[in-house]
């Protein structure tokens, strides 16, 4: 439908130079005479032509540009989609605030040569073929003048347009990176005021924009040669259709209205060439950006999905480590887990501990499939994890991490995460389960309380239990708990606590805790040290036993003692 709309609004476009030329020969043919009727006429059919353009024209510019933007809606749909299948292992390499600026400001160039552009770019190549079709059958060598503009304007595209892509991709990336520096300092902003850091981060980000102004002021030097080189190029040739067409006239070999309806249709030649050289630059700057999305759509987890992934069916959770080596490749060679063998029985609380760094997280990690090993296989009940659907793994796995991440919606939005097709009363269950319920209540606007960017409108222990809530709500079959209870209160710890025990009955639990008064009960003891198990056992073996457990656990009993 646009592009009738757009064939039938160039014609009638092309149709306005001729009518016009019979206009004026019609008032050159009746000097000195009083009938005005073909005059009227003429006038009559004109503003019928300007009336049936515009309408056409309207037609066009909405379906194209309705056209354009779904396309971009697309691609953002895509893109963000995209995105969150990457593994975490590809958002450790890069920054946030790069890439939303993907999302939006690369979009948004892309958007704007896909609407309005697309609509220009369809109407314009029309009224330019029409017109050249219509000056060739007036007059060939009239028409050669007119013509003769195109090759300078392909040469000057040619060169300029590379340097222009080259050029916008640049800025785009210099843009990004200020994003990210913004997005950053706006995320931490409480560390940036504590440490009185403003003035740095300020200058920081002063100092990324300034770099993107420089390449944006050459963007604008490679504009200011092309656009120029264009518009003379096509003045000129304007200009010797007048001296040579005015020969013409004077011959008479061209009446005065076929002049001015040729001259008309030369403008709109010219008109459309300088609508390209805009369109143009444009869609280099377009492609410069559509690249930078293109690369991240092109981006592929590092997690390979099977083709025919395996069922895990009813869960037990059993979960087995098999002479487990890992590395993350970009931090060195050398492995943060070596030949870690640990087999956690269905429904066991088994809890890892060593000193910072001996990989417990890193471990925990390997059981939803974060990451893959390179040696050693990592089972749910007997089957490698590398050859299920890591959406089918992570059903059945929770996680209770210590930084807890809440969204920007209502506490029974956050819960809910946890099951998406979950009832209001079973929203309210879970948090009452999690120790939650009162504190929730006694909020003014109750579970549709807004808690605002990664939750800061509550406190670290309410954050806490809205996860346990959470989780409890997913019931998963695998818990997994990263020091869940270290960054808070007596307090609050002895409610987080109370939620906790809750949440790991019935399931098979792994617990990191640097506290390991929180880890007396577990079934078993895990003792990590640089990336392998050093022993095994209950608190009372391991105690018994001495070596690494007992340092560790007699210097915080010492710590703790001289703290009180």
């Amino acid at each position: 439908m646009a592009a009738v709309a757009t064939l039938l609004a160039s014609g009638f476009n092309l149709v306005f130079p001729l009518v016009v030329g019979r206009l004026v020969d019609a008032s050159f043919l009746r000097i000195g005479s009083a009938d005005t009727t073909v005059l009227d006429r003429t006038v009559v059919i004109l503003i019928g032509v300007f009336a049936a353009q515009a309408g056409f024209t309207a037609v066009q510019t909405y379906l194209l540009s309705r056209a354009g933007e779904g396309v971009v809606a697309d691609l953002r749909r895509a893109l963000y989609a995209h995105l969150l299948t990457l593994s975490p292992r590809f958002f450790e390499a890069r920054r946030t605030g790069e890439l939303t600026s993907r999302l939006t400001s690369d979009v948004s160039t892309v958007q704007g040569a896909v609407s309005t552009a697309l609509a220009q770019l369809f109407s314009q190549t029309l009224t330019l073929v029409g017109a050249v079709v219509i000056l060739f059958v007036t007059n060939p060598r009239l028409s050669l003048l007119v013509v003769s503009v195109v090759p300078v304007v392909v040469l000057a595209g040619v060169f300029f347009g590379r340097r222009l892509r080259r050029v916008s991709k640049e800025f785009q990336d210099r843009v990004a990176a200020a994003n990210a520096s913004a997005e950053e300092a706006i995320g931490g902003i409480r560390v940036v005021q504590s440490f009185t850091a403003e003035g740095l981060e300020a200058r920081r980000y002063a100092d990324l924009i300034g770099q993107s102004y420089a390449v944006a002021l050459r963007r604008a030097r490679v504009r200011a040669g092309f656009l120029p080189t264009v518009i003379f190029a096509m003045f000129t040739s304007l200009a010797l259709v007048l001296w040579y067409g005015g020969r013409l006239v004077l011959t008479g070999a061209l009446t005065p209205g076929q002049l001015i309806s040729f001259l008309f249709y030369a403008i709109s030649v010219a008109s459309a060439i300088g609508a390209f050289t805009g369109l143009w630059s444009q869609f280099q700057e377009a492609l410069g950006a559509s690249s930078r999305i293109f690369e991240l759509l092109d981006e592929r987890s590092d997690l390979t999905v099977p083709e025919r992934p395996r069922a895990l069916g009813s869960v037990t959770g059993r979960v087995t480590f098999e002479g487990v080596t890992f590395r993350y490749g970009d931090r060195g060679d050398t492995p943060v887990l070596a030949d870690v063998n640990v087999d956690v029985r269905p429904g066991e609380v088994v809890a890892l501990v060593g000193p910072s760094g001996a990989g417990k997280s890193t471990l925990v990690a390997l059981v939803p499939r974060f990451y893959d090993v390179q040696e050693g296989r990592v089972l749910v009940d007997g089957v490698d994890v590398r050859d299920l659907d890591p959406r089918d793994l992570r059903a059945h796995v929770g996680i209770v991490p210590q930084e807890t991440q809440l969204f920007s919606g209502t506490v029974r939005d956050n819960v809910r995460y946890g099951r998406e097709d979950a009832t209001d009363a079973e929203v309210e269950l879970a948090a009452r389960a999690a120790n939650a319920h009162d504190f929730i209540s006694a909020f003014p606007d109750g579970y549709d309380t807004v808690v605002g960017e990664r939750g800061v409108k509550l406190s670290g222990g309410q954050r806490q239990r809205v996860a346990i809530a959470r989780a409890l709500l997913k019931n998963p079959r695998v818990l997994i708990l990263d020091e869940a209870t270290s960054a808070l209160d007596s307090e609050s710890e002895a409610l987080v606590q109370d939620a906790l025990e809750r949440l790991m009955t019935g399931r098979t639990t792994l617990v990191i805790a640097h506290r390991l008064s929180t880890v007396r009960n577990a079934d078993r003891i895990v003792v990590l040290d640089a990336g392998r198990v050093r022993d095994v056992g209950t608190h009372e073996e391991l105690m018994a036993r001495g070596g690494l457990y007992r340092d560790l656990y007699e210097l915080q009993f010492r710590e703790g003692e001289e703290a009180r």
